[in-house]
């Protein structure tokens, strides 16, 4: 087997297809759901729910890295892990540590540009084809976390600083996903960017819609039950991986190409 064989059979990232974007759009609105049934449903706390969080992701996160292969199950378990923590950590900052979400936005904005420029820095490319080694996981991993951290505050700047409520926010970012989908498909845009521009906007997307679906009706909600609306997702989730094929993605052995 040559070594071009050897890295797609040891690759751990999925292919990013339209199935990949729907398990992603529903794994960060689970995210929010999730997130708010520990810190409000059930009146843990921003800080402890956030604790509690962090030490799956960090386990998944380890898990993963040591895999020898792509198993579909443990990359979403993982990829959930990282946006119920993101929640929690950005309720904690913007609210609990009283920066708002326009300071929280700003500054987790700067930690995933700094995450993706010290890592191109480092590997040379931000590509996700090319994720093939502990050092470039450990980093796709490092920005994923912050991303959907980043994802819960710009949702809430959009719904709540903004003043386009839930439904609003929720419909500015799925247009703006549809407008970067068509810069994908019909344009020569650099695919890079647009990848890592979409995966960022479907966390604020997520957050929206799952705020929307658990927020009282006063605040423009549809007020559903925050378990039983998480318990449907995982549902949800677990259906369309079983459903859609799972594949990885193809990732050259060289890992230090450009940013194409």
């Amino acid at each position: 087997m040559n070594a071009s064989a050897i890295a797609r059979t040891a690759s751990k990232v999925p292919a990013v297809t339209l199935g990949f974007w729907a398990i992603k759009i529903l794994a960060t609105t689970l995210g929010e759901t999730g997130g708010d049934t520990l810190s409000m449903t059930y009146d843990l706390g921003y800080l402890v729910s956030s604790a509690i969080f962090v030490v799956p992701l960090i386990l998944l996160v380890a898990a993963q890295i040591r895999a020898r292969g792509f198993h579909p199950a443990l990359y979403w378990a993982t990829i959930i892990a990282s946006t119920t923590a993101g929640t929690t950590i950005a309720d904690f900052a913007t609210r609990s540590m009283g920066i708002g979400y326009t300071g929280g936005s700003a500054l987790l904005l700067a930690l995933v540009l700094l995450s993706l420029a010290v890592w191109h820095r480092t590997m040379g490319t931000i590509s996700v084809e090319r994720i093939a080694s502990p050092k470039a996981e450990a980093f796709y991993w490092t920005t994923i976390t912050f991303s959907q951290t980043l994802g819960t505050a710009l949702g809430d700047w959009a719904a709540d600083d903004g003043g386009l409520g839930y439904l609003g926010g929720a419909l500015l970012f799925g247009g703006v996903l549809g407008v970067l989908a068509l810069l994908w498909f019909a344009t020569s845009t650099n695919k890079v960017a647009l990848f890592w521009a979409a995966f960022i906007l479907t966390r604020p997307l997520g957050a929206t819609v799952g705020d929307f679906l658990d927020k009282p009706l006063a605040k423009g909600g549809l007020d559903f039950s925050r378990p039983v609306a998480s318990a449907v997702l995982v549902v949800a989730i677990v259906v369309l991986i079983w459903l859609i094929p799972q594949r990885a993605g193809s990732h050259p052995s060289n890992a230090t190409g450009r940013m194409q």
